[in-house]
């Protein structure tokens, strides 16, 4: 990837907060539907930014993975879930956690779904619809990438918590027991290249088919 304009990152930056935003938003509310309220009483279930940003993985990292051509990953403040007040505890944890990378993927098809409107509708190539374009497609990519990153299964993602939502207890507490490594284990996997092996087929076969 090349160097990006000032325009394309503050789009890339824009999307990322707003992907995050509803990323986490969709964590307390599934989180209350399914009985723990703990989210909505601490102002999570929102969708205003600043109750979710973390200043370090929404604003610092994402703006130096894109000043040095990184693929743009970031993360927000996570939703505090107390799995005592789910009305199915194993099941219901693995259903909260699933929510952040499925609204992702929602997110990612509606950003497609106006782009295509816009593309079949607009017959004049202005300057603000070519801009519009870019946002749009820059919205498909963002929450495609985030979604298949955030389902690795290595705690504390969400696909990691998904693992331990659907494992049998035994072997969800052994494989919690990870938990403590698991930003080392992912920036293994990120600077060993297996990280884009793993994800990097999928994601191409998804923004190709939204786009």
């Amino acid at each position: 990837m090349g160097p990006l304009s000032p325009l394309e990152i503050l789009l890339r930056f824009v999307v990322l907060v707003v992907s995050l935003t509803f990323h986490e938003a969709a964590h307390a509310w599934t989180a209350n539907r399914l009985g723990d309220p703990t989210a909505k009483l601490l102002g999570r279930l929102t969708l205003n930014p600043l109750a979710h940003i973390d200043w370090i993985g929404t604003v610092l990292f994402p703006i130096v993975a894109m000043f040095s051509g990184l693929p743009l990953i970031g993360w927000a403040k996570p939703v505090p879930v107390n799995g005592a007040n789910l009305r199915a505890p194993h099941r219901d944890f693995a259903i909260v956690a699933a929510a952040g990378p499925i609204s992702n993927l929602i997110l990612a098809t509606g950003f497609a779904i106006i782009r295509m409107v816009v593309v079949g509708t607009t017959s004049t190539a202005s300057e603000f619809v070519y801009i519009l374009t870019v946002f749009l497609f820059i919205g498909v990519t963002t929450n495609v990438l985030l979604a298949l990153f955030n389902m690795i299964p290595v705690p504390p993602l969400d696909g990691g918590n998904v693992a331990m939502g659907v494992l049998p207890p035994p072997m969800a507490r052994v494989f919690a027991q990870i938990r403590p490594f698991g930003f080392l284990i992912l920036y293994a996997l990120m600077f060993s290249g297996i990280l884009w092996d793993l994800i990097g087929p999928v994601n191409r076969l998804l923004v190709n088919w939204l786009s």
